[in-house]
């Protein structure tokens, strides 16, 4: 821009040109430390939500803990407020440490954080014992020195990304954060209250932070969960696969770089305290999902629930072609009280899970209704009740077999059979004397000899994996009809046409058998013609139409032909013609 040969004019211009792209280059600087800024305010407002989350559930097992009118959930409700008790201490140990972290960053940058709460400060409110799972609120845009980064790569780092300072701040707070992982899910999985012939339950936190992918990393998870209650399984492994990183990865081709190197190499210090915030709020985030795991065991509210399960009500059979509905809901019960079930005509053999189970044999005419009322109490034992009614359709076991090209089963066909058994979901068909195989919703029977072959149809139930034999039929076996000769449209004793250059082999419509047909070969007769008659193989007579066009009209031609079908065996047939 600026050569030897440059007129003076061309070396000014080249001169600005520079001056701009500098100019450029700081605009750009700082638009990206103002994002860093944004986004920590984002990440505070986020805290705050979880931290919230957390209290909102924490609050409503305290209530139960206060309600005498069901001792029970009473009892539930103050052992697990201790077990949450806690988990908020933990969780306001690595709160406050990070919040350390943040000043010694700020104050080794030369920033002010003693002022609290002024126009300019940085400190708006400050972290409190009082208050210790809040963290202090900044706001990092009176930064004066948000490019700086040399004083958080010395506090987080040392002077190895692949290996930093085994006794410095950021390898003391990867073991903090990897201690909490472990300290939260053992809690949470070892904290049911103990019942009498229980199963006592826990989980030894595995030291995962070297995975393939999330799915590896969820296996990794699974093999240490033996002990786990199932209830508590996806949330655990929620909690602790999203307090899980990586230890080692690649950054800029150099192998083997440390999490802490990764996230606070040439970090300005504004991106360094937003990295901070965003791990407090994957502690805050956790301990949310902990409390509201916790608090789920435990029913609460006028009506109280602690679980839930999904329900789907509709036809237990249904033919081909009907309309069926299906109702699905989720379904919400207090193990501690369960419902009052009454029903006409029967009994409730016993009431778990939420429901009144009635077991009674099907009986009637077209169907059978059974009819009660269901009771559910709220915290103060107020019942509120409501009528229920179930019918059921009678159906009698029977079976049919249907056969849609007669009762007759065919040599070497592929016989198409129907099956129905009425009063059962599957229908089953096997076969003496001939071979049965399903292809969706249609069996093919094919037989290869013999005079009599028989399907016995069968309805099996799906619900109790039992097959009940309901009748057996009868079936001729029998060769395949002969099919017809026809020369192009014109079937045998029609007449024919001298343009038609083929012929074609396959049954008339009163047949109404789907077999394919081959011509072998065919030989031409023309009454009268002197010399051999035209032969050829196929269905191509091209060959006689010389021959033929000779003949006179009202005259006759015939056709003798080779003929093979599905049953492979060949067959002379022949056909007449007139012109």
């Amino acid at each position: 821009m600026a050569g030897g040969k440059e007129t003076p004019r061309q070396k000014m211009i080249g001169m600005m040109y520079l001056v701009l792209t500098a100019l450029l280059a700081l605009n750009v600087s700082k638009s990206i430390l103002d994002a860093f800024v944004a986004i920590e305010e984002n990440i505070q407002i986020s805290n705050e939500n979880e931290y919230q989350r957390g209290f909102e559930k924490k609050s409503q097992l305290a209530e139960t803990a206060q309600d005498k009118s069901v001792p029970e959930a009473q009892k539930k409700a103050m052992h697990y407020l201790k077990i949450v008790e806690d988990i908020d201490k933990m969780t306001a140990e690595r709160i406050k440490l990070i919040d350390d972290i943040k000043i010694e960053i700020l104050t080794a940058c030369g920033e002010d954080v003693k002022t609290i709460g002024g126009p300019e400060s940085i400190i708006f409110k400050a972290y409190s014992n009082a208050d210790p799972l809040r963290p202090t609120r900044m706001h990092l845009e009176h930064v004066a020195g948000k490019d700086k980064y040399d004083e958080a790569m010395s506090i987080m780092i040392g002077e190895d990304i692949k290996n930093p300072n085994p006794s410095g701040t950021g390898m003391k707070l990867w073991k903090s954060y990897n201690d909490y992982r472990a300290e939260l899910t053992e809690k949470i999985a070892g904290s049911w209250m103990a019942e009498k012939g229980k199963k006592k339950y826990s989980f030894k936190a595995p030291a995962i932070n070297t995975f393939k992918d999330f799915k590896d990393l969820n296996d990794q998870i699974e093999k240490s969960m033996k002990n786990v209650n199932q209830e508590d399984k996806e949330a655990i492994k929620k909690i602790y696969a999203s307090l899980t990183k990586q230890e080692k990865s690649k950054v800029h081709e150099i192998d083997g770089v440390h999490w802490i190197g990764k996230t606070f190499d040439h970090s300005p210090s504004v991106a360094a305290i937003a990295s901070l915030s965003s791990m407090q709020k994957e502690i805050l985030t956790a301990r949310a999902d902990a409390i509201a795991l916790i608090r789920s065991r435990v029913g609460g509210g006028e009506y109280s629930f602690n679980k839930i399960m999904a329900l789907a009500y509709g036809p237990e059979l249904a033919n081909s072609g009907d309309e069926i509905t299906v109702e699905v809901l989720m379904a919400a019960f207090d193990t501690d009280r369960q419902p009052e079930v009454t029903v006409q005509g029967a009994t409730v053999s016993e009431t778990k899970d939420g429901k009144g189970i009635i077991r009674t044999k099907a009986s009637g005419g077209a169907e059978m209704v059974l009819k009660g009322t269901v009771t559910i109490r709220n915290k103060f034992g107020i019942p509120k009740t409501e009528n229920w009614e179930k019918v059921i359709k009678i159906m009698k076991p029977s079976g049919t077999v249907s056969l849609p090209e007669l009762r007759v089963l065919y040599i070497g066909y592929e016989n198409k059979i129907e099956g129905v058994a009425s009063g059962y979901d599957q229908t089953v068909l096997s076969g003496q004397g001939v071979n049965l195989t399903k292809t969706g919703q249609t069996w093919v029977g094919r037989v290869s000899g013999g005079k009599t072959a028989k399907i016995t149809v069968s309805g099996k139930s799906s619900v109790t994996n039992k097959t009940v034999s309901l009748g057996t039929i009868e079936f001729r076996v029998m060769r395949l009809p002969d099919p017809e000769i026809y020369w192009g449209a014109a079937k045998n004793g029609d007449k024919g046409s001298k343009a038609e250059s083929r012929l074609f082999v396959k049954y008339a419509p009163e047949i109404p058998l789907n077999a394919k047909w081959t011509m072998i070969n065919w030989e031409c007769q023309v009454p009268g013609a002197v010399g051999a008659p035209p032969k050829g193989s196929g269905n191509d007579i091209s060959s006689a139409l010389g021959l033929i066009k000779q003949v006179k009209p009202g005259n006759n031609v015939s056709f003798i032909c080779t003929v093979v079908g599905p049953d492979g065996i060949q067959r002379k047939r022949g056909a007449t013609f007139k012109l």
